[in-house]
């Protein structure tokens, strides 16, 4: 495994983090493909634990507060030391979303599930146009100083929202965000335009979530692979649109696998390394797709091959930021 700093911070995480939003019991309304029980769980975090990835990532909606106990339960059984293991935990999808209220709220829950009494990176999980930046981020810092919160994160928003947040943090001398995860895969590149460059210019890390598309760039068929993309109605909102234009990219990559002798997955990964990505988010519920994702950290494309992954591209209507006066969900990670 290999490690990176988070931004700016001496926070030191792997470059993969483990998505725990499968982790639980299946929601009929949320997440109806997942099969995680808690022994499932114990035993993938045991592996990523083996294959040295300290970086793991959860929510406080994901799967009713399930995936925060599971989680925390695992690394007790499993006796791993707090300080070995970075842990990261959001906010916002909540009732008050971002407001002082909620945030205090939150948080306190988060750690009561994760039974911890602090989380290494908290992460407001979208923009919210109903508080004042100001109040979110002042709130945030307060966690931070009270030693609940080691350091900050953000997900999928528009770029000058986070240049906003940033340049307030930093005007007012408030903790700035470490990481930001968004969606961003060889399939999905709008963040390309503005945000990911925001990111840079702050020395923020990028984390991105969906790295596979939902797994559609480990398959070269687009349905029928796997529970998750026969029941997961979200994931067809976000793919289904542009399929026709994606799964000739899906193409390529299945073509660079086999002429590497490697699997689709490890070249969707290592595009993701060859693009200074710090730490893909990327869940599993099977030991043997960590093992699979860990390898692709050895894989080093050249020019002509990221090139050709790229050259098909088409813009695509974004999904992961929230608009105005818009649904208040319309995508999950």
């Amino acid at each position: 495994m290999k490690y990176t700093n988070l931004g700016q911070t001496d926070i030191k995480i792997s470059q993969i983090c483990l998505g725990c939003m499968g982790f639980g019991r299946p929601n009929p309304n949320f997440l109806t493909w997942t099969e995680a029980d808690e022994k499932t769980c114990e035993k993938v975090i045991a592996r990523a634990l083996e294959l040295g990835i300290n970086y793991f990532d959860t929510a406080n909606v994901y799967t009713n507060g399930d995936s925060e106990i599971y989680l925390g339960k695992a690394l007790r059984n499993l006796g791993v030391k707090r300080e070995d293991v970075i842990i990261e935990t959001k906010v916002f999808f909540n009732e008050g979303k971002l407001s002082k209220t909620a945030i205090m709220r939150e948080i306190e829950g988060s750690l009561k599930r994760l039974n911890m009494d602090y989380v290494d990176v908290y992460m407001i999980h979208r923009f919210d146009y109903d508080h004042e930046i100001f109040e979110t981020m002042s709130a945030l810092h307060e966690l931070v100083k009270a030693g609940k919160v080691r350091a900050l994160g953000a997900s999928a928003m528009y770029g000058y929202q986070f240049f906003n947040m940033q340049l307030c943090a930093e005007r007012e001398n408030l903790t700035k965000f470490s990481v930001m995860q968004n969606h961003y895969s060889l399939i999905y590149r709008e963040d390309e335009r503005d945000l990911i460059p925001v990111c840079r210019q702050f020395g923020t890390s990028i984390a991105p979530y969906s790295p596979l598309a939902g797994g559609h760039l480990a398959h070269t068929s687009w349905d029928g692979y796997s529970k998750r993309v026969n029941e997961d109605k979200v994931l067809r909102v976000k793919y289904d649109e542009f399929k026709e234009s994606d799964l000739k990219i899906i193409a390529r990559i299945d073509e660079v696998a086999k002429n590497r002798g490697v699997n689709m997955a490890q070249i969707a990964l290592a595009w993701h390394f060859a693009k200074g990505v710090d730490s893909p988010v990327l869940g599993a519920i099977k030991t043997e797709h960590l093992d699979d994702w860990a390898k692709a950290l050895e894989i080093s494309l050249d020019e002509s091959e990221i090139k050709y992954l790229e050259e098909l591209y088409v813009p695509h209507k974004v999904v992961g930021a929230i608009n105005k006066g818009g649904p208040e969900r319309i995508e999950r990670k």
